[in-house]
């Protein structure tokens, strides 16, 4: 519910990124609690404050962030597409972290974390340079962002292209 409010304010791509570099700092806290566990019992408390952290930003960014800009990146067209794809690979995904996270962590011990830090820092770089701020943007102008180009003065707008299509 907050999430709503907040994406308005702040920009989906801020608040993506902030979720990422949050994920990030929590799976270092977490690989290093449990690594440290054996010689300071206090560590379950860093690695417990450290999951609690890692589903908030979670919440603040990866989570809904990706389903706002998904809608956003693509036309009316092929947009039911592009989404049920964007589905598709999260589900996927999650059943493989599912399925494996146990071998793996038997495989890693208490440096299980350090694969999920290094994708997460793999994302983050991914999402600055090439994921574009849609917030009060329009369709053709994160199209513009995409090719690098500028938009016209007077870019036609798909309803406008759709409305003069009409006429004819």
């Amino acid at each position: 519910f907050l999430q709503v409010f907040l994406v308005e304010k702040a920009g989906r791509r801020s608040l993506f990124l902030a979720g990422l570099m949050g994920m990030l700092l929590s799976a270092v806290a977490m690989t290093v609690g449990l690594a440290l566990l054996s010689q300071f019992t206090w560590m379950s408390y860093v690695s417990m404050v450290a999951i609690f952290l890692f589903v908030i930003f979670f919440e603040v960014g990866p989570g809904p962030i990706p389903w706002f800009i998904v809608a956003e990146l693509f036309s009316q067209g092929p947009r039911p597409a592009a989404i049920a794809v964007a589905g598709f690979c999260n589900w996927a995904c999650n059943f493989i972290v599912g399925m494996c996270f146990q071998y793996i962590a038997d495989l890693c011990g208490p440096y299980v974390f350090v694969i999920f830090a290094a994708l997460l820092l793999v994302f983050f770089l991914f999402a600055y340079f090439k994921v574009p701020e849609t917030k009060g943007k329009s369709f053709e102008e994160i199209a513009a962002v995409f090719r690098r180009k500028k938009l016209p003065a007077k870019a036609m707008t798909e309803l406008e292209d759709l409305r003069g299509s009409e006429k004819a």
